[in-house]
């Protein structure tokens, strides 16, 4: 079963809910316990070989902002 991101209508708390994606609705906040929730669009990862390069050269460096200390 895949991890969804939820955002809840009524407390507005942001939360990652693992459901099978046909059996969202009618899930709970786990904040609250409201079912007032909505499926977020949100991108995915995929773990993989490929590396980033030389961070000098700018070919391909990806980083989150500062934690890999290229910068």
């Amino acid at each position: 079963m895949p991890i969804y991101e939820f955002h809840c209508a009524q407390c507005d708390h942001d939360s990652e809910i693992l459901v099978r994606s046909a059996d969202w609705k009618g899930t709970k906040c786990p904040q609250c316990g409201s079912t007032k929730i909505s499926k977020k669009f949100s991108t995915f990862a995929a773990a993989g070989g490929e590396k980033s390069g030389d961070p000098k050269s700018g070919s391909g460096h990806r980083c989150c902002g500062g934690g890999c200390h290229y910068h």
